[in-house]
């Protein structure tokens, strides 16, 4: 078994919901086997007070949360990515930065939750859907043998993860 900590970033176009979500429920449940990141390429600095609400109402930590940019992992001294996921289709779409180490990327696209106009109600009924699709995705994620799988074989799986109920599109995008 490996003790390796595997770095992990999530990207989104405004890091205000999805990849906050995503972050935070990566660092409960891989705790001691990953380090979770998020990030926007056009971060609105803000984060949205669903999202925390829905993370503090099932347990998820919301400590340290905040909207930033990708540019921050780009410095020579920033941590190396071993993995990095998009949960939306404009952050997939984009023109993303070279990142030291190659590492592996696909595509995990959720619905926005923050695009949903409506009372409080549907929103955060918006926002306790996404975050149980990713959710999902990150349990089956942290119980991928990671050191059993060759990188074409941990790439499918990831694929195969990113295609499950939620799925805006595909997740082939970002090979």
């Amino acid at each position: 078994m490996s003790d390796k900590i595997y770095n992990v970033l999530f990207l989104c176009t405004g890091n205000t919901a999805r990849s906050i979500l995503a972050e935070s429920i990566l660092r409960k449940l891989g705790s001691g086997k990953f380090a979770a990141f998020s990030a926007g390429s056009q971060p609105k600095g803000v984060v949205n007070p669903y999202a925390l609400a829905t993370l503090d109402a099932y347990g998820f930590p919301i400590d340290g949360l905040r909207s930033k940019s990708w540019e921050e992992f780009s410095p020579p001294d920033a941590p190396k990515m071993d993995f990095i996921f998009t949960v939306c289709d404009s952050a997939a779409g984009e023109t993303c930065p070279v990142w030291p180490g190659h590492p592996l990327t696909t595509h995990w696209g959720i619905e926005d939750p923050a695009a949903v106009n409506g009372s409080d109600v549907e929103k955060q009924r918006a926002f306790t859907a996404a975050f149980q699709h990713l959710k999902n995705r990150i349990e089956l994620f942290c119980a991928l043998p990671l050191h059993a799988l060759d990188t074409c074989a941990l790439a499918a799986r990831l694929r195969e993860i990113g295609d499950l109920d939620g799925a805006t599109q595909p997740s082939n995008r970002m090979e």
